[in-house]
């Protein structure tokens, strides 16, 4: 168990900085806290976050296959007030690694108040890596019905900083 957890971590470490070095593109972007409308009705939120990665029992199959279970726990804080839970499995083949993982997170964003869930894809090999965290499509209850949107993340010093883009139909 102890060889798949660090696995796990390394695989969590590598994508955590295919994270950082992806949201260089977000340099320009003020400091992380609160929220800014954008143009053509896109809002961005920013802010930092505290998580925790737990190791879980893999079952038969994915031991067999390589792979590595793990929940995630999230306090979020800025635009987005929030909690989140998850799950993510993870692989790792020699020098490369891929993650998935869904979250429900429970919270405000920008005073409105209900639950979605973020889907994580991310990949990486020796020389390139991809994170791609999206809400899922009719996720949003609550005040965040119809909710769509890119949540990127940025670590700097250990700490972590999240950049998220969305989009929200007009309060009735």
């Amino acid at each position: 168990m102890h060889k798949r957890f660090s696995v796990g971590v390394s695989i969590l470490t590598l994508l955590c900085v295919c994270a950082a070095l992806r949201s260089t593109a977000f340099a320009h972007i003020p400091a992380p806290h609160g929220v800014q409308k954008e143009a053509a009705g896109a809002t961005h939120a920013s802010g930092t976050f505290d998580v925790k990665v737990l190791p879980q029992t893999a079952t038969e199959f994915e031991t067999a296959a390589g792979l590595s279970r793990f929940t995630i726990d999230k306090e979020i804080h800025g635009g987005l007030e929030a909690t989140s839970k998850g799950e993510m499995l993870a692989a790792s083949v020699k020098d490369a690694g891929a993650y998935v993982a869904l979250e429900v997170v429970t919270g405000t964003l920008n005073g409105r108040t209900g639950t979605f869930i973020l889907q994580h894809s991310a990949s990486r090999t020796s020389t390139s890596q991809q994170l791609l965290i999206t809400v899922v499509p009719d996720s949003g209850t609550g005040q965040l019905m119809g909710l769509a949107g890119k949540f990127n993340i940025k670590i700097e010093d250990k700490k972590h900083f999240y950049e998220f883009e969305y989009s929200l139909p007009a309060e009735n």
